[in-house]
């Protein structure tokens, strides 16, 4: 045998040890757990054959506690790239079978060397996490580590799309990393985040908490907005990553995909001339108006199970991408709080950053008001979302379908936000506020002097529906071009994709700065 041949051999050898990670025993006991391995995640996320692997060969260094004598090939995480649809990522998936996946010096390397060529290159950045956390042997190094991947993070928030998934621990300073990309996806019953763990949260606070309670995927998705879905299995993870990489651009130079539909684009829906209600105060699904105008009815919903007042996510009318903002008059009356208006303006900011035209569909009545909303700083929030949409400079089509008052109002991508095309229902109110507020501040001295109740309410139903005629009705607004028209709903679709249509080469730019300051 030649010494080439030898050589070829041994490379072949090395290789097959890399692929095994911590051994046969640490898998199974991965599989025991219902988790899968780095590598078969990274085969179930990109097109078969497509992986390209870097660094497959790095070592760590620390020899401190006996680290020498615990080396293993690639040291803990596997990166490279590959294609999702045909469309080129850059992956990362931390290997728990390996030092529990625990950062090190090394294996920050490797992160950081996959984010700055996906930066080089424009493409987005797919992180699987399943960590135990820095590597504590290591100490600052491990320390030093983290850092340069955050460092990466935000250099990269706006340039490629950043996604994380949840897929075992995640803790310390592993959170922030996620927390810094632009979507969080976390697995049920498997994978958690929290910045200090149970036995610490009991020690300093006499809390006792599991760690599903503290950090799991469900408390995330619906209390602290955290993780932005929370999927039943790591199948429905690597689905859900790809299908959301087809709503968006591989950078913030490209445009979002486009994918030809049947559903044609004048398409009507004679349910919605009848959809809300009679009665100002009934509720009525703004996800019916949602799947009527979009193609074929589907919309990927984004942070489903959080602030359900209101609605984001992804669709496409006439085959491209678009962002959804809508109202839901079934929770809360569609009221805006603290938690919608960071989930809306999170989303927003995504949308403008990565060219993604946004549609608003508005019935908001207000904000929530109470000491709860202000003590946590709804005037911030709600300035967020404010923020968010003025700053925006990509294509903004608003529909406001009912009620639109006051601050609420303006936040909702109002034509001073630079909303670009405003339509309006006959059913919409756009005013200060709704009839019965008006009137009781309008004519309080009026209905004060009144010589009994009944006369008092007689008043109160005239002047009511005075103020009705005068504000509550798109006419008003359009009468000063606030409202470019009032459509008849049946033909929202059509109406919205022309918009879109004629705004694809809208050019407009911000006033050059450093950066801004968002009311944080």
């Amino acid at each position: 045998m030649s010494q080439q041949l030898e050589k070829v051999k041994g490379l072949i050898s090395l290789r097959e040890k890399a692929r095994i990670g911590g051994g046969q025993a640490r898998i199974d006991a991965q599989h025991e757990k219902g988790k899968y391995t780095a590598r078969e995640r990274i085969a179930m996320l990109l097109d078969e054959g497509s992986f390209e692997e870097f660094d497959m060969f790095m070592l760590h260094r620390c020899t401190n506690f006996g680290m020498d004598k615990k080396q293993f090939l690639g040291d803990g995480v596997v990166t490279g790239y590959g294609t999702v649809n045909g469309r080129l990522v850059y992956v990362f998936a931390q290997d728990f079978t390996v030092n529990a996946g625990s950062l090190s010096e090394t294996l920050a390397l490797k992160i950081c060397k996959i984010m700055d060529q996906a930066m080089k290159v424009g493409a987005p950045v797919i992180g699987l996490n399943d960590s135990g956390g820095a590597r504590i042997q290591e100490g600052v190094n491990a320390l030093a580590g983290y850092s340069e991947i955050f460092e990466r993070n935000i250099l990269a928030s706006g340039v490629v799309p950043q996604i994380s998934a949840i897929l075992g621990p995640c803790a310390g300073g592993a959170v922030y990393s996620p927390a810094l990309t632009d979507f969080t996806i976390m697995c049920k019953n498997t994978s958690y985040m929290f910045l200090t763990g149970p036995a610490v949260v009991e020690q300093v606070l006499g809390e006792k908490v599991t760690q599903e309670q503290l950090g799991g995927a469900s408390v995330h998705a619906s209390k602290s907005g955290v993780a932005h879905f929370a999927c039943e299995n790591e199948e429905e993870v690597i689905a859900t990553i790809r299908e959301l990489l087809s709503y968006i651009p591989q950078n913030n130079m490209e445009e979002p995909p486009y994918l030809p539909t049947e559903d044609p684009a004048d398409r009507t829906e004679d349910s919605l001339n009848e959809i809300i209600p009679d009665s100002p105060n009934a509720p009525y699904d703004m996800y019916e108006v949602i799947g009527s105008i979009v193609d074929d009815g589907k919309f990927f919903e984004i942070h489903a199970e959080y602030a359900k007042n209101i609605i984001v996510g992804f669709a496409r009318m006439g085959g491209s991408t678009v962002g959804i903002v809508a109202n839901q008059p079934k929770v809360l009356a569609g009221v805006l709080d603290c938690n919608s208006s960071r989930k809306g303006a999170r989303f927003v900011r995504f949308c403008d950053a990565f060219n993604i035209p946004i549609l608003t569909l508005v019935d908001v009545p207000g904000f929530l008001p109470g000491t709860q909303q202000e003590y946590n700083g709804v005037i911030l929030h709600g300035a967020k979302l404010l923020y968010a949409y003025g700053e925006a400079t990509i294509p903004k089509v608003t529909v406001t379908l009912r009620k639109s008052y006051g601050g609420s109002h303006i936040v909702m991508s109002c034509k001073q936000l630079r909303g670009d095309i405003n339509y309006a229902w006959p059913t919409a109110n756009i005013a200060v506020m709704g009839s019965d507020g008006a009137v009781a501040v309008l004519y309080a001295k009026e209905l004060k002097a009144c010589a009994s109740p009944e006369e008092a309410a007689e008043l109160k139903e005239a002047k009511k529906k005075e103020y009705d005629d005068l504000f509550c009705n798109p006419y008003k607004a359009a009468s000063y071009g606030y409202i470019d028209d009032v459509i008849e709903p049946r033909n929202t679709r059509f109406r919205v994709i022309r918009a879109f249509e004629m705004l694809s080469t809208k050019k407009l730019t911000n006033p050059a700065k450093k950066h801004d300051n968002l009311p944080l």
